[in-house]
């Protein structure tokens, strides 16, 4: 990823970067990794593309790394939908909670972060900003949760072909 050479990129999010509690992140899994990288990925990709569309790409830098900044653990795949309703709804407000908490942030970050889950959750973004940010988290969790996947369909397939091989022995 091209962020660690986008200096004003590393300028924008540094206080956030720097902050004790959102280095948290780095250890709370998510999805394939943590939550920190997944924040970096949203942001930094979010920043890009706001950048090339001469939007408020501070603020989507910002927002985009404060978007999952919430303290639970992702949900449990095994009980995904006793749990799915109640995280979608709950870990945006969190979220705001706790960016509010640590970093000054203004109406439109404060729009990116709860939104963040539309269409699975119903708060529908407001500025085009926050469809942004919410688009890119959509796309990197597909990849995320396709890569964690991956592993387990290779496992799958190769199981499968050794049980073939050996009905056909």
């Amino acid at each position: 990823m091209k962020r660690n050479l986008d200096r004003e990129y590393s300028m924008i999010v540094k206080d956030i970067m720097d902050n004790e509690e959102f280095k948290k992140m780095a250890y709370i899994e998510h999805h394939n990794s943590n939550r920190m990288n997944h924040l970096i990925k949203v942001s930094y990709y979010s920043y890009v593309i706001a950048k090339k569309l001469k939007l408020k790409y501070k603020e989507v830098a910002r927002a985009g790394l404060l978007h999952d900044f919430y303290f639970g653990r992702t949900v449990d795949h095994d009980k995904f939908k006793e749990k799915f309703k109640l995280y979608t709804h709950n870990h945006p407000k969190e979220a705001l909670e706790n960016a509010k908490k640590y970093f000054d942030i203004n109406a439109l970050e404060e729009d990116i972060i709860i939104s963040h889950m539309f269409p699975i959750d119903i708060k529908i973004p407001k500025y085009f900003e926050s469809w942004v940010v919410s688009g890119v988290d959509k796309v990197v969790a597909t990849y995320e949760f396709y890569k964690k996947a991956s592993k387990k369909l290779k496992y799958a397939a190769n199981l499968g072909l050794i049980l073939l091989f050996n009905a056909i022995k």
